[in-house]
């Protein structure tokens, strides 16, 4: 699966995070140990069993655009 990635250089380190994958972020010296990173992390998110609870409810929250969305239309 590919999920997509925001990296970027900041000073000595290269910083990213996944989109798809909130909580997926890392921060490594070179670009290729951030891409290596974020996978580890990615792969141990999708590993973790999250158990069954009868008394949780899947609901759905409405967020307003962003104040910028409205004035770059």
């Amino acid at each position: 699966m590919q999920y997509r990635a925001v990296v970027k250089k900041s000073g000595d380190w290269w910083i990213g995070w996944l989109i798809d994958l909130p909580g997926v972020n890392a921060q490594e010296k070179t670009r290729e140990e951030l891409l290596e990173a974020l996978r580890i992390g990615a792969e141990d998110m999708l590993a973790m069993d999250v158990p069954f609870v009868s008394e949780a409810q899947l609901t759905m929250i409405d967020v307003p655009y962003p104040k910028w969305f409205s004035e770059r239309l």
